[in-house]
């Protein structure tokens, strides 16, 4: 019975969320699995990957043939790689303590290299927030400054009183 790792589909339409299963090659694509191995949700940023790395390593060492997406996922969990360390194990090239040496080193690597861009999200959602609420801001003032009407008041020089805004009224008049 040829044996696949493969993702199985679950989650709403638009919202995809994928189980990472052991399954017999023939079997549907959502249908009867072997084993479930982790999940896979592809909707968050950076996309969420839980791996049972020991079990996967148990399928592929037993002949088990990742299709390409999960062969992908094992790759950026370290599945294969501890897969690869463990044929070193078993020629005799490394150690046991050398291969697991190696793998938590890896680890340690790809867990900084992880944190870093999910800093790097953080920090541009952080700035496009700023930049937002500073173009928000600067729309207020400009609603605000429009809104208020200019109260320009005319002070006529002194002893240009009444005499002389009767003398305009008094020329227009006669004008008419």
């Amino acid at each position: 019975m040829p044996v696949k790792i493969r993702l199985q589909r679950h989650g709403k339409k638009g919202k995809p969320y994928y189980w990472i299963v052991a399954a017999d090659a023939r079997a549907t694509r959502d249908g009867k699995y072997l084993e479930k191995i982790g999940a896979y949700n592809p909707n968050t940023n950076p996309a969420t990957i839980e791996l049972d790395v020991d079990v996967a390593v148990t399928w592929l060492q037993n002949g088990a043939q990742p299709t390409d997406t999960a062969k992908a996922i094992l790759s950026y969990k370290g599945a294969l790689l501890k897969n690869h360390l463990a044929g070193g194990v078993a020629k005799g090239a490394l150690t046991e303590e050398q291969a697991e040496e190696k793998f938590n080193a890896w680890l340690e690597e790809k867990t900084a290299k992880i944190q870093a861009k999910a800093d790097g999200l953080s920090e541009a959602e952080a700035k496009e927030r700023a930049e937002a609420l500073a173009a928000e801001k600067a729309v207020n003032e400009a609603r605000i400054a429009a809104a208020t009407p200019e109260v320009v008041e005319e002070t006529p020089a002194e002893g240009d009183t009444e005499a002389e805004a009767t003398e305009e009224t008094k020329a227009t008049n006669e004008e008419e």
